[in-house]
């Protein structure tokens, strides 16, 4: 399912913390956005599941404003995994799992052997089967957000949103949770943090910094020294091959003739090339 961001803008607390953001993505896409904390990547998702209404401009999936979509029917299309994973309801976690076949029912409806049988699909590809009957706030963060995960697979929509999935994750489970996204052949659009996975698991990156969209294209094309010393504010060195390269960072000083202070429009003017 394609989604559409149209010149979006995002004014929050008196500023703009996304502007005039346009961006395509094309069925069954992997993307990654990536940049610095507060530079709008959470804000930009929001308005794809509705948490955020922009002030310009507007986002479509598969064609259909998502404003003019029932809540049911936004469910259905868009399926969220947020950075932290809520404690404070008392279920386990097969009944959190099962949360996520709700759009699915009409009012009241009652859970069907299909749907049992997706949720413990949903499970068995989160690795949390194990903990179908432990309570939810029992969990270690890590265990919480492979939960999050699965009730986000058990949805069964064809875009999935996922903002910081790796949060709280060891590497091994880092790996694993973006293998599984990797080959749901579904529409994502992740928020990282870390631009080693983006490069090895996503089909295209998009860089913001200061709300604008700076970047987009292939992660090995599009993050290169260059541009992650201008927006992160970091020396690289690049390992391995040019297809799949691998990242390594180490702090930048004004030694190194690069702007430690002031805003991120005027780092990234001073180093981004054009």
């Amino acid at each position: 399912m394609r989604v559409e961001f149209d010149d979006v803008t995002v004014r929050l607390g008196g500023r703009d913390v996304v502007q005039r953001a346009s961006l395509t993505i094309e069925p069954g896409t992997v993307v990654g956005l990536v940049g610095p904390n507060g530079s709008g990547k959470s804000s930009l998702l929001r308005t794809l599941y509705r948490a955020v209404r922009p002030r310009v401009g507007g986002v479509r999936v598969d064609g259909q404003d998502v404003l003019r979509l029932s809540g049911r029917q936004a469910a259905r299309a868009v399926a969220v995994m947020l950075q932290d994973a809520p404690t404070d309801f008392d279920l386990n976690v097969e009944e959190t799992v099962l949360l996520g076949r709700a759009p699915h029912h009409a009012a009241f409806g009652r859970d069907t052997p299909a749907d049992l049988d997706v949720v413990a699909d949903a499970m068995r590809r989160t690795g949390v089967s194990d903990l179908a009957d432990r309570m939810v706030a029992t969990l270690s963060g890590g265990q919480r957000q492979r939960v999050m995960l699965a009730r986000a697979l058990a949805q069964q929509s064809p875009v999935l949103v996922l903002d910081e999935p790796s949060n709280h994750l060891d590497i091994s489970h880092q790996h694993e949770l973006m293998t599984t996204v990797r080959g749901l052949g579904r529409t994502v659009i992740a928020a990282l943090h870390d631009l080693n996975l983006a490069i090895r698991y996503c089909d295209e990156v998009v860089v913001l910094d200061a709300g604008r969209i700076i970047a987009a294209g292939p992660p090995a094309t599009v993050l290169v020294p260059e541009l992650i010393r201008g927006i992160f504010g970091v020396d690289v060195r690049v390992h391995g091959d040019a297809e799949q390269p691998v990242l390594s960072f180490r702090p930048l000083s004004a030694a190194d003739g690069h702007p430690t202070t002031g805003s991120p429009e005027a780092r990234a003017e001073s180093s981004i090339p054009t």
